[in-house]
């Protein structure tokens, strides 16, 4: 991967545009290659990556809930957002066919850039632009998620009035106890969100532990370790939510245990306290859009 081919192929990645070659060769010839043979994966959904990596030969899938999303070919990086800002995969990949793959720590490739303060300067412009286009094209997806929430909702709200309006069937009762769960647990104040570092909210338990807040809605939340820690007793918590706008008492039920949390539902609030939750998850959502 040395020579003026491969430097060419190189600089015609977006990260690497308009660094000079001989430049280009010091930071190859810092790469490691690695063969793997086809079906080997790479690296798995929430893994947090260490190493940035180029695929320099064959093919690899890129797949998203178990759904192959996109094939890459060399030469191509492989997750190099999530190398080069700590972001948790949210992807598999696997070799479709037998790769190599050139590879070196990232903080080995940072600290080349910050010690060569005359390519660094144009790899961290190309950086900011390699963000600022997924940004964009991740605004006008979600952009578009949201008018079609809104469209579904809509439409499950008109198919609910015309089933109440109609004659009652053996089927009606059904479908309208259906459509008005899913009207339901489709309104926005269920999604839940993630407090920031900058925002952030914990729970304080009957124990006196304090645990971060990792997921919230008005009616799940995902707090940080186990179920054993947080439940005095099987499946029931309770404890004092702390939010920069306050605090609330909230307690409920373990739904699930995971590698990166628990999933608990909580009990009804209280109208304060429902009014107070919904103050603290507005502002999250305020800080993605003021982001």
């Amino acid at each position: 991967m040395t020579n003026v081919r491969d430097l060419s192929a190189l600089s015609a990645l977006p990260l690497f545009h308009g660094i000079p070659e001989a430049r280009l060769a010091q930071v190859l010839a810092a790469f490691h290659p690695t063969p793997h043979a086809a079906g080997t994966v790479l690296f798995k959904e929430g893994d947090v990556a260490t190493r940035f990596e180029l695929l320099a030969r064959g093919e690899v899938t890129l797949e998203e809930e178990g759904t192959a999303r996109f094939q890459l070919h060399a030469l191509a990086p492989l997750g190099e957002l999530g190398a080069l800002t700590g972001i948790p995969r949210n992807t598999t990949a696997t070799a479709t066919t037998d790769i190599e793959v050139l590879s070196m720590p990232v903080r080995d490739l940072l600290g080349f850039f910050d010690a060569h303060a005359d390519v660094g300067l144009a790899f961290y412009r190309n950086l900011l632009s390699v963000v600022g286009d997924k940004v964009r094209r991740d605004r006008g997806l979600m952009s578009d998620m949201r008018a079609n929430i809104i469209r579904t909702q809509k439409a499950m709200k008109q198919l609910r009035e015309v089933v109440l309006a109609s004659p009652e069937t053996e089927m009606s009762k059904g479908l309208f106890e259906t459509l008005d769960t899913l009207i339901e647990k489709n309104r926005r104040a269920n999604y839940r969100v993630s407090p920031p570092a900058s925002y952030p909210a914990h729970v304080r338990l009957d124990s006196g532990r304090v645990v971060p807040v990792l997921e919230v809605s008005h009616g799940h939340m995902k707090l940080a370790g186990t179920a054993q820690e947080l439940a005095g007793e099987p499946g029931f918590w309770s404890g004092v939510m702390l939010m920069p706008t306050g605090e609330i008492v909230v307690s409920g039920e373990v739904l699930r245990e995971a590698n990166d949390g628990v999933v608990v539902k909580l009990d009804a609030l209280v109208d304060d306290f429902r009014a107070k939750l919904d103050d603290y998850t507005t502002r999250v959502q305020m800080l993605d859009f003021v982001v």
